[in-house]
């Protein structure tokens, strides 16, 4: 009894307090940190070339700063407003990317072969929408199957399957293949956790497979390809890595000798020889690990690794201490849709998982995917700041 006042006493004095008393600070500290080694590597793979060119050699690390202090507030924001209130407006989310998705097809301007950013007039700045697609399927998947949790039929399984493949097949079409890997790991991750049967999850992924074997067996024969010349020279590549060492694996090697060349300590920053050359293809963008890797060696990614651990255990102990399945289910998908990044980009810079364009959470240039990670950040910093509350 005295044991059962307590705890009730105890609870009481938590649920009385503001959210900003249990808010994870240390989480948000470690993805500002990340954010900030992001800034400095973007501004060391292209000050070089911007200089030789007569450009400002601050303009894309002034631009990264701006997209993170916008970040920075939006997660603030995101980290104030009570999670579950996503859950109400899931739906129209949902249907405005969607239509951003379709309208980006449309009217989109095609860069480097690709129909993926809306250009905003003025600013100078562009818009991926896909990158904000992936924490609003998120939360509408969470929305959706929360009520299911701890068990899922196949016809429950199969409605969330249609949710997903209705912005995926909008994202094929740009074509953007890793938005879609990105979309079939927070899929997994988050159906997993909800309950569904292994026997499945089995089924799902076997088909996957077999459909990626149709993919290329379809591109192997004459007629309509259902992949670009690009995302099949790179998937190839991933296989042979001595394939067109000219043409898709040049990217990968380049890469490889990039972060070999880092050693322990690195060359320094803005000492990289291969960064200086540019001879990395999209260095501040896709493969801005290598520029990481060449300038402060083993030492520094094994920091990165760091805080990008540091980040996941986090978000994992929230997820699990959550007070509701659609918070735990949020903070599931953003897990898996962080770490699958994490590893897919850094696997594809030494060569261990195909070159599909995924941009590095917080280090790769851009400011819709780093609003993206900021505001997921947010999110789950509100789950957590609100477990004990009703």
């Amino acid at each position: 009894m005295v044991l059962g006042r307590l705890l009730a006493k105890t609870s009481t004095r938590r649920e009385l307090r503001s959210p900003a008393w249990f808010a994870d600070y240390t989480l948000a500290a470690a993805a500002v940190t990340v954010a900030c080694l992001g800034i400095a590597m973007n501004y060391s793979a292209t000050w070089r070339s911007l200089s030789f060119e007569g450009a400002d050699p601050l303009t894309v690390a002034r631009r990264q700063a701006i997209f993170v202090l916008i970040g920075i507030v939006v997660m603030v924001v995101a980290a104030a407003v009570d999670y579950r209130v996503l859950r109400h407006y899931a739906t129209p989310a949902y249907l405005l990317v969607l239509v951003a998705l379709a309208a980006l097809l449309r009217w989109g301007p095609e860069i480097r072969n690709a129909r993926s950013w809306f250009e905003l007039p003025f600013v100078g700045f562009q818009v991926q929408p896909s990158e904000f697609a992936k924490l609003v399927v998120i939360v509408s998947l969470a929305a959706f199957v929360a009520s299911h949790e701890g068990y899922l039929r196949f016809d429950t399984l199969f409605n969330a399957g249609l949710l997903l493949a209705v912005p995926m097949f909008l994202i094929y079409r740009q074509p953007d293949l890793g938005t879609m890997l990105v979309f079939v790991a927070i899929a997994m991750g988050m159906l997993l956790v909800a309950g569904a049967q292994l026997r499945h999850i089995v089924v799902v992924t076997l088909a996957g497979i077999l459909a990626l074997v149709l993919v290329f067996s379809i591109d192997a024969l004459q007629g309509p390809r259902l992949l670009t010349e690009t995302q099949r020279g790179r998937l190839t590549a991933f296989l042979d890595q001595d394939f067109e060492p000219q043409k898709a694996s040049y990217n990968l090697r380049q890469s490889q000798i990039a972060i070999g060349a880092g050693g322990v300590w690195g060359q320094g920053w803005k000492q990289g020889t291969q960064t200086n050359l540019d001879l990395v293809p999209e260095q501040h963008n896709d493969f801005i690990f290598t520029a990481l890797g060449e300038e402060f060696g083993l030492v520094g990614a094994s920091l990165l690794l760091a805080l990008y651990a540091y980040i996941v255990v986090r978000i994992w102990l929230i997820a699990r201490a959550a007070s509701d399945p659609f918070g735990r289910l949020l903070g599931v998908g953003i897990l898996s849709m962080l770490l699958f990044q994490v590893f897919q980009n850094i696997g594809m810079t030494i060569g261990i998982m195909p070159i599909t364009g995924i941009p590095l959470p917080l280090m790769s240039h851009g400011g819709s995917g780093t609003l993206t990670t900021f505001a997921a950040i947010g999110i789950v910093i509100s789950i957590g700041s609100r477990r004990y509350a009703l």
